[in-house]
């Protein structure tokens, strides 16, 4: 059989092709202009020591070199590491627990789930400014609910030991609305086959949860602690608003730092090979992720 097109064919074929561009090249103007193109920029800033006055020696390396030997990139990521490790746990668990309960039938089950997507949908700049007078030592609604039940006070975003905490409790309020969403519609995707058999077995609540609920919302727990892993990594907004890397940089992570090194110290080259680094360490995690975690998710 001849396989070869016919000219009329072949025009139809090249028509449709170019169709099919022409209505992807909006979005792939966009990919580039503001994706690609900064990343092609950065990369090439990284090799320059560059400043605000538009002088630029050529370093080579000479930026990375100085990243992996400073203290202070190290020390903005081991920070970013605890901020991570205390925030997506926590998060996650409890976003799990609310979808659960809301899962089940509840009196006005949207109204609350409203309620806890608004503060994700919330610019952070905003929320953030509400949880700067919530943390005031003097005044604040956290301080006054402390003394009311007699537990003892904290200068939240002034004191180094309760700062970072402070920053895990505001993101983990903001962003819980996300996975609530993603984890009630994964819940109501379980089949109720199963479910009613695990019951019929004699099963307890837990015990279903565990080996039946568990198992077939796993591909969104990975999906939300993918997404939380690397937006936690990309923090900025919160210590920018709250507390400006302080007290002492105890809240400097590695995305306030490199934005002190681009637009407050000018070090534009040096806050590329940053960014490159951040990027790097955020791409190895998701792949470790992926390998320890993802052969563990069941996808039916």
């Amino acid at each position: 059989m001849d396989n070869k097109l016919t000219p009329a064919r072949r025009k139809q074929v090249i028509r449709d092709n170019v169709a099919g561009w022409l209505f992807t090249l909006p979005s792939t103007l966009v990919l580039f202009v503001f994706t690609f193109l900064p990343a092609f920029i950065v990369v090439g800033l990284s090799l320059f020591d560059t400043n605000l006055v538009g002088q630029s020696i050529f370093v080579g390396p000479g930026n990375f070199r100085q990243m992996l030997t400073s203290g202070d990139f190290w020390g903005s990521v081991l920070r970013t590491l605890y901020f991570t490790v205390g925030s997506v746990p926590i998060a996650v668990a409890v976003s799990l627990l609310i979808a659960v309960l809301l899962n089940a039938k509840v009196r006005g089950r949207t109204f609350w789930r409203m309620g806890f997507f608004i503060p994700y949908i919330t610019p952070l700049v905003a929320t953030s400014i509400i949880w700067l007078y919530i943390f005031n030592p003097d005044y604040g609604m956290l301080n006054a609910t402390l003394r009311f039940v007699g537990l003892p006070v904290s200068r939240w975003l002034t004191d180094t030991a309760s700062a970072m905490p402070a920053m895990i409790l505001y993101s983990t309020w903001h962003d819980i609305g996300f996975a609530v969403i993603i984890f009630m519609a994964a819940l109501s995707k379980v089949p109720t086959e199963l479910l009613e058999a695990a019951q019929i077995d004699g099963a307890s609540g837990w015990r279903t949860f565990w080996h039946v609920t568990w198992p077939m919302i796993s591909p969104s727990t990975y999906f939300v602690v993918i997404i939380y892993t690397i937006s936690a990594f990309k923090m900025f907004t919160q210590v920018a608003v709250l507390t400006q890397g302080g007290p002492v940089d105890s809240t400097t992570t590695t995305g306030y730092y490199l934005y002190q090194q681009a637009f407050g110290q000018m070090h534009f080259g040096y806050a590329s090979a940053v960014s490159i680094g951040l990027f790097a360490i955020i791409f190895l995690l998701t792949m470790l992720q992926r390998k320890v975690t993802g052969r563990k998710v069941f996808y039916g």
